[in-house]
């Protein structure tokens, strides 16, 4: 709690992304590692200002049946992105690289979902380097809008069958009532607001997966306490399509440095001939544009419905780096070259 102002500091004087803030990674280690070791590593330069930073935890975990010392990224699917914080990058990297090999304790360190261009991709290089066994895996494409100044150029890059089909899905949910649009960003009635979102959401596929906001007590908690954080911190952003009142889309998203970050959507889908979910898109980019943010991320993995709204994606690795011990390069062995060639193997063989 007493790096908070200085780290955040170093996040807004680094790459200012959302996801590296102190209290969301507060947030997160509450509600999905609460008690956990942490090993979060911290640079200062010779004034004694924060310079880097990396939140690490560690976690006995098993790699094919084999138990292994796993130092992890404090992330999951539900932190979006993760990266190394660094003033200067490739010195940080050179020192806490020698750091772990020193201190050891560790077989595997595994930093997850890191962007094209992250400050973890120095670290990755400087142990390869350094000869170390190291692995790296492509996890996300995640779709983002550049946004124009004015809604017209928006539409305007849209193609013309996606628009006029939009226009008549809209027509189709209209003559079924009223339709509404409200955007919510805090207020006494936030709580009862979040549990119409949470309730929407889980009345899907995501709901039947059980992969619901709702239905693990832990990510519950994260959703709730974020929203309430980011309410107070003026970044919360969550959007309703209504037809006479009743919910039938939804945003739980978030504002930060003139960006808009979607972390989850959700739709009636007994709607789904009227794409309530795609009306609500067309709203919320609007407002986005009104409000005159430069960007909408739509986090995640790249699906269909996203790519009717823009053709450009942000790459994100998993980056693994392995003790160098005969262990750690065994481990590596296993995952980036035996493993792969099984499942070639095996491909081969079915078709």
């Amino acid at each position: 709690m007493a790096l908070e102002s200085e780290w955040n500091a170093l996040v807004e004087a680094t790459t200012d992304e959302l996801f590296y803030r102190h209290e969301f990674i507060r947030i997160w280690l509450d509600n999905f590692a609460p008690g956990a070791r942490l090993r979060v590593l911290t640079l200062r330069n010779s004034e004694g200002q924060l310079s880097a930073a990396l939140p690490l935890w560690e976690e006995r975990t098993n790699l094919y049946g084999v138990p292994v010392r796993q130092l992890s990224a404090a992330a999951n699917t539900h932190s979006c992105r993760f990266d190394l914080l660094a003033r200067e990058p490739d010195a940080a990297a050179a020192m806490f690289l020698s750091h772990l090999r020193q201190q050891g304790g560790w077989d595997v360190l595994r930093l997850t979902d890191v962007p094209d261009g992250g400050a973890a991709w120095r670290l990755h290089a400087a142990a390869q380097a350094a000869r170390m066994p190291v692995g790296a895996w492509e996890s996300l494409q995640s779709p983002y809008i550049p946004l124009p100044g004015t809604r017209e150029k928006f539409q305007a890059s849209l193609q013309s069958k996606f628009k006029a089909n939009c226009r008549r899905r809209r027509r189709k949910l209209e003559e079924k009532g009223k339709v509404t649009f409200e955007r919510v960003d805090g207020g006494p009635g936030l709580e009862g607001t979040l549990e119409e979102g949470f309730l929407l959401e889980q009345s899907g596929w995501k709901g039947e997966r059980g992969t619901a906001m709702a239905q693990d007590t832990a990510t519950r908690g994260f959703y709730t306490e974020l929203a309430r954080d980011a309410a107070y911190r003026g970044k919360l952003a969550l959007y309703f399509l209504r037809l006479d009142g009743r919910p039938v889309a939804f945003h739980y998203g978030l504002e930060h440095g003139g960006r808009y970050f979607l972390l989850k959507p959700g739709y009636d889908e007994q709607l789904r001939e009227c794409s309530p979910g795609q009306l609500l898109m067309e709203e919320v980019v609007g407002t986005c544009i009104d409000r005159k943010l430069g960007e909408f991320d739509f986090l995640g993995p790249d699906m269909v419905w996203k790519r009717d709204w823009t053709d450009q994606v942000r790459r994100h690795t998993w980056l693994y780096i392995f003790n160098d011990s005969a262990f750690g390069r065994a481990l590596c062995a296993a995952k980036f070259r035996w493993t792969p060639a099984v499942k070639e193997v095996v491909a081969k063989w079915k078709r």
